[in-house]
């Protein structure tokens, strides 16, 4: 079949939907998507978007039935009705089975633990009371970190506990439990696997956290970490996708701990946050790369171009509304800066409205513009 009449279904069809659109456009390639509303992000970009439900049987299955290969941008979707078009030859990457295993940080917790991924040590409850109970039997201790089963994303769903003061912020729902670990980096490692097997890594990023909304406030490649603790995270990454045998991509994000551990936090199965500046700053995207990945194609090559820096545009704290970008042109006025605006009307506290990449021979560079761009570049209202 030729490529180009292949349609591509896409659910869910926020940023990262756009982006894989805007890549799939540049490639001649038939993007459909499906998402409850076209003034969402990816809705902008792309000419076949159906207004629908992505958590929705009927929906999943009417926009699949129309699809020859279907991917994602987010977890949430309805796996029932996408293992019903899989039976019936759709293909679906990543595969429902594996979607299954990663929305759900409780099974996939057990299956680092089944498969020896390493990862921080965990345990699994029910609820709050039973998160209680067992601190007050010494099965818990403070501190620790909280982690609902399901639902979580963009920092949602983390509860870090400190002292027995914030025991009243738990929340009240199936949750991991791990032990707050002594954290040195934070990194990522994004691996795309093909139907075949095959398997190509982009280097590794370092992340750098903002404590309070609990997302990525910038990412920086190549990391400080030393080669073969690179080396080393990539191939925990390999391994972890060829055990979950997905085709797409996988970002697999990881600690290293003060002990010199790395350890896996969390992976997902599609294009995310920590890959956003392989758009400027690899010889193929990840957003690219996916779409090769899933479609058969020859997987692209993964080599750095430049350093880089990612600095996420989060919503103001204070504001809510139409979304204005306060500092934009002093900010364009830098050589080697790459804005995305994400197009959403409104804006909200820590809300992703954009992102830019930094690109520029020397990281110490790129990092000081990222410097600039933070403290000039904001979203308000």
């Amino acid at each position: 079949m030729d490529l180009h009449q292949v349609k591509i279904g896409v659910l869910g069809g926020g940023q990262l939907g756009k982006m894989l659109a805007q890549s799939a456009s540049r490639l001649g390639l038939h993007l459909r998507i499906l998402d409850s509303d076209k003034q969402f992000p990816a809705g902008i970009v792309c000419r076949d978007f159906l207004e629908g439900d992505f958590r929705g049987f009927d929906d999943v299955l009417f926009f699949g039935e129309g699809c020859d290969v279907i991917t994602i941008e987010i977890e949430d979707v309805n796996l029932d009705a996408l293992k019903i078009l899989e039976s019936k030859g759709k293909k679906i990457f990543p595969q429902p089975s594996v979607i299954e295993i990663i929305k759900d940080k409780s099974v996939q917790k057990t299956f680092y633990q089944e498969h020896q991924i390493p990862t921080a040590e965990f345990n699994i409850y029910e609820g709050k009371a039973e998160i209680l109970n067992a601190i007050e039997s010494g099965d818990i201790a403070i501190p620790f970190v909280q982690k609902a089963a399901l639902g979580g994303y963009d920092g949602r769903g983390v509860q870090v506990v400190n002292c027995v003061e914030e025991l009243e912020l738990l929340m009240d729902t199936k949750s991991v439990i791990e032990p707050k670990v002594n954290i040195d980096k934070e990194l990522a490692v994004i691996v795309s696997r093909d139907v075949d097997g095959n398997m190509k890594s982009f280097p590794m990023v370092e992340m750098a956290f903002d404590p309070q909304a609990n997302l990525v406030n910038y990412l920086f490649c190549p990391s400080h970490c030393t080669e073969k603790q690179q080396n080393d995270a990539t191939v925990i990454a390999e391994n972890l996708a060829s055990r979950l045998g997905i085709v797409g991509l996988l970002a697999v994000e990881m600690f290293l701990d003060d002990d010199g551990n790395i350890l896996v936090n969390e992976a997902a199965p599609r294009p995310h946050n920590s890959g956003h500046h392989t758009i400027e700053a690899c010889v193929t995207s990840q957003y690219e790369q996916h779409l090769r990945a899933i479609l058969g194609l020859p997987l692209g090559e993964t080599t750095l171009k430049s350093a880089s820096v990612m600095v996420n545009l989060l919503g103001e704290a204070g504001y809510t509304g139409k979304a204005r970008y306060q500092g934009f042109a002093e900010c364009l006025e830098l050589s080697g800066v790459y804005p995305h605006i994400y197009g959403k009307e409104i804006t909200k506290p820590n809300r992703k409205m954009g992102h830019v990449t930094i690109c520029d021979e020397k990281l110490k560079v790129a990092l000081q513009k990222a410097n600039f761009i933070k403290e000039n570049l904001k979203v308000i209202s």
